[in-house]
């Protein structure tokens, strides 16, 4: 572990380096990160001012990476890992040391000295975290605490802080694969390090039992796009509205994923592929219609678009198409000018489903990852639905201007 430093001549409590607080703020960027991506992280109650020995619950191999997310920087947390697993080969070690802070912790004999030597770094103000429990429970259910934390605490003079996880064993299961889940993070008032084992593990299964009995704040404007995305309409809904707009309707589909993407982001896969088949039906439709001599109604676009387009697709045929995801001109525009300019329906098909698909996928996963760090703010979803609304107005304006 990190040598200590004093900070005098005659033995006065040690104090950590800034290296290892330098470490530790770069550890919690990280996980808080990783989180984010998967769910995102809410933490709630902070740690004492002074060193700590953390006692929590452990039901999955993130809650590690939920502690180091959560827990304060300034107190340097280092996790207490077991020495045959996590640090039974070089590789692994480093791992452990540098992304997770672990310290080895014997679980065949020599465990309780191994513990004894981080008291001087808990003098120095850093928290060091236990899973008392020593393995990972099942069903959320937590087993007897080991007396090893709380007789660190006693040696080093620091209390005991427990802390209930939550919706770590959803998000990475004991032998299970990674889904996405909210975690929950909640730090409990200290204990004196005289605590028994049975009272602070009765304090760590009250905290987890509020992480779970707290409903996560939702919007009601939320519920119902996710009450009609997940429904049987969902699909025919992404389906029929970026067809229409291939064919007149003002309002694209990137408008809608952006929406529903945001909203419910495990949709994003469906939504997405079925705008994607829409928007190819439609301007199929469109350049056949076209070509056949029908004129659809086309709000919202200018004669310089359709003069730019006829020039674009005279210089280059169907693949002039792989310019709309950049300048701004409706995607209806293009299939009716292809359809007048005569150009096959084969290629145009190609040439689409390549500018199209590569926008429609870029938005879907953009807004289904912007949904999952957003998650514990379902909440403001109302207010990010009215920005999302503006910022299409106005974007749409400057457009229609800008080609006047």
């Amino acid at each position: 572990m990190t040598t200590l430093q004093r900070t005098d001549d005659r033995g006065a409590r040690p104090v950590l380096p800034t290296r290892s607080r330098t470490a530790a703020v770069l550890r919690r960027a990280l996980w808080w990160s990783v989180l984010g991506l998967t769910g995102g992280v809410e933490r709630r109650g902070r740690l004492p001012s002074g060193g700590c020995v953390v006692v929590a619950n452990h039901s999955s191999h993130a809650d590690t990476a939920a502690l180091l997310a959560a827990l304060d920087a300034r107190h340097t947390p280092a996790i207490g890992a077991a020495a045959d697993y996590w640090f039974g080969s070089p590789w692994r070690s480093r791992i452990c040391r540098r992304l997770a802070a672990g310290f080895p912790v014997r679980r065949g004999g020599g465990g309780m000295d191994d513990l004894l030597s981080m008291a001087d770094e808990l003098r120095a103000g850093r928290a060091v975290v236990l899973f008392p429990e020593g393995t990972r429970g099942r069903d959320g259910e937590l087993g007897s605490f080991h007396r090893g934390a709380l007789v660190l605490a006693e040696r080093a003079g620091v209390p005991v802080v427990p802390v209930g996880i939550g919706g770590t064993d959803r998000l990475l299961p004991k032998h299970g694969r990674l889904r996405s889940a909210l975690v929950r993070v909640v730090i409990g008032e200290p204990l004196p390090s005289a605590v028994t084992p049975e009272q602070a593990r009765d304090a760590v299964a009250a905290l987890h039992a509020r992480t779970a009995s707290e409903p996560l704040r939702d919007s009601a404007t939320r519920r119902r796009v996710a009450a009609v995305v997940t429904s049987r309409w969902g699909l025919p809904l992404a389906f029929c509205w970026a067809a229409a707009e291939a064919l007149s309707w003002p309002l694209m589909p990137e408008l809608l994923l952006a929406a529903v993407c945001a909203a419910v982001p495990r949709t994003a896969p469906k939504m997405t592929l079925g705008a994607f088949a829409g928007s190819l039906a439609g301007g199929l439709l469109a350049l056949q219609l076209a070509a056949a001599g029908a004129q659809l109604p086309a709000p919202l676009t200018t004669d310089r678009m359709r003069a730019e387009v006829r020039h674009e697709l005279a210089l280059e045929g169907a693949s002039a198409v792989r310019h709309q995801p950049w300048n701004g001109i409706p995607f209806k525009v293009y299939g009716a000018e292809a359809g007048r300019a005569g150009i096959p329906s084969a290629r145009w098909l190609t040439a689409s489903a390549a500018a199209r698909g590569s926008r429609m996928l870029t938005v879907g996963a953009v807004f289904a990852g912007f949904g999952l760090l957003m998650r514990r703010h379902r909440r403001r979803y109302g207010r990010w639905l009215a920005l999302l609304g503006g910022g299409f107005t106005a974007g749409l304006a400057l457009v229609v201007h800008g080609w006047s």
